[in-house]
This record gives structure tokens, C-alpha cells and sequence, in this order.
């Protein structure tokens, strides 16, 4: 394994908390784990002389490459239970309640391989069932990360992201692949869904305002300064009433958000 120097892993964590908001300070042992085998496939004898090449080149493949080797985040279908409960037994329910128009406004805010965005949507047919069609339910679902939108997009899965699944949605959301333990998301999920690349460090300027917005297990990589900026960005972008669901290991401090606080992880534009 290479070794960096406290130099340039200063430039490099610099850099990427700069541009993409990600704080790696603590993160010494796991830059040079993960990045170690990457650096040397590409050639380079030492991290300066990567770290050298990056700063200079910003050539979107190599930065991508880094990005997804050190935030890389386990996920599958249903993680965190407790979420897609709340969001069936109450915020559906209100949203079918006061939604007029009929189109609902739903944000996966940093999808990842599109496990959560998919788990959404099947959870919005389940509940409106025949009436689903009488809805315009399409969720939008943004990654900074084009690997993580691609394989999002390809909405193709092995059994164990599957785990939580009940038996039934596998027969009518799924398909078996040819090959044996492998399943591919149905149509009607997978056209439910609308995938774009996004930094959350941008300005939000997106069409509409959102009834809910699920950002979980991302703002982990953030200082607290660049999350509070970013939740006070995500409420300004809420509709009245709407929801801001982020993961049960994340908080926010309740007294400078801007939402209220509903349970643990689940938060509320009055």
C-alpha cells in the first residue's frame, strides 16, 4: 500500500471538499486503502504524482473514479424500514389528501445504484393500486456519480439487494435474469423513475418544489457547516408541509434547521 504525505493529503481532501462537500480530514487510512491499487494501475509511483495529475487534469472519469472509491455506500431495496412506513401509513396518505393536481413531487437525493428510488416507486403503486394512473407519481432520483446513475439506470440486481423484498413484489416487480440469483426491475417501476446527474453543492433550481425529499446516508461525508447549508438549500426547495427524510445514523441540530422535528431522522417544512 502507498503512503501519503501530509501535504498532499491536505491538497487532495482540500480539493474535494471545495468542490464536491465531502470532508475526508478523518480519512487518512481510507484514502490510502482504497485509492492505493487504483493510483498504480494508472501508473503512478506515489500519491503526489496522482495527486499532481488530478489537481491539474480534473478529467471527470479520473475525479468520478476517486469519488466512488471513497464514498462508496453499501444499500439495498427497503433499507431503513422504518422510513417507507411513515411514508405509506402517513405522508402518502396526506399527500393523496391534499395533492390536487394529482402530481406528486418526489426527490432520492443521492440515489446511489438506484435501490431507494426504485423502493419509492414501488411503494407509491402499492398504495394508490388502480388509482396510480390517475397520478402523475415519477420520482426524480439524482447521483453526482455517472457509474452510480448507470448502473441505477440498468436497474439490474442481485439476490441479496433483494433480502428485504417481500416475496410477492419479486413476481410483480421484478424478473429473473438468466442468469441464476440475478433480477431486473419491471418496467412500470423502472419508467416511474427519473434519473440526473447533480451535485448537492449547487444551487437546487428544479421545476417544481418537493412534497418529500430523501437524502440519507450522504450528508455522513459532509461537515457540519456544508449540512447545514444544504438542509437550509433542501427547505427552501420543500412545498409547505412537505417532508425531509435523511438517515437514521444522520441528525441535524434542531436548533439551527429550518424544518421541525417530527421522530429521529424525519423532519417537517411547517
Amino acid at each position: 500500500m502507498l503512503t501519503i504525505t501530509d501535504s498532499d493529503f491536505q491538497r487532495l481532501i482540500s480539493f474535494v471538499k471545495t468542490n464536491y462537500g465531502i470532508d475526508l480530514s478523518k480519512k487518512k487510512q481510507l484514502i490510502m486503502g482504497r485509492l492505493s491499487g487504483t493510483i498504480m494501475s494508472m501508473g503512478f509511483n506515489s500519491f503526489k504524482d496522482y495527486v499532481d495529475y488530478l489537481l491539474k487534469s480534473k478529467k471527470p472519469e479520473d475525479l468520478e473514479l476517486m469519488l466512488n472509491k471513497l464514498t462508496t455506500n453499501y444499500t439495498y431495496f427497503m433499507r431503513e424500514e422504518a422510513h417507507f412506513k411513515f411514508f405509506t401509513e402517513t405522508i402518502l396518505p396526506y399527500l393523496e389528501k391534499t395533492k390536487k393536481d394529482k402530481v406528486l413531487s418526489i426527490w432520492s437525493a443521492g440515489c446511489s445504484s438506484g435501490e431507494e428510488p426504485y423502493t419509492i416507486s414501488m411503494l407509491i403503486k402499492e398504495y394508490f393500486g388502480a388509482k396510480a394512473s390517475q397520478w402523475d407519481t415519477r420520482v426524480l432520483a439524482t447521483d453526482i456519480s455517472m457509474n452510480a446513475l448507470g448502473a441505477a439506470q440498468h436497474a439490474v440486481y442481485d439476490e441479496s439487494s433483494l433480502k428485504e423484498v417481500p416475496a410477492t413484489w419479486k413476481t410483480k416487480y421484478f424478473s429473473r435474469t438468466t442468469e441464476p440469483g440475478i433480477y431486473e426491475v419491471a418496467p412500470i417501476i423502472k419508467d416511474n423513475v427519473i434519473f440526473r446527474t447533480f451535485n448537492l453543492m449547487d444551487p437546487i433550481h428544479f421545476k417544481l418544489k418537493f412534497d418529500v425529499i430523501f437524502c440519507r446516508n450522504v450528508m455522513i461525508y459532509f461537515d457540519q457547516a456544508t449540512k447545514e447549508a444544504l438542509v437550509k438549500r433542501f427547505y427552501q426547495a420543500t412545498s409547505p408541509g412537505g417532508y425531509l427524510l435523511i438517515g437514521h445514523s444522520e441528525s441535524l441540530n434542531k436548533e439551527n434547521t429550518p424544518y421541525r422535528y417530527l421522530m429521529p431522522a424525519t423532519y417537517r417544512k411547517e
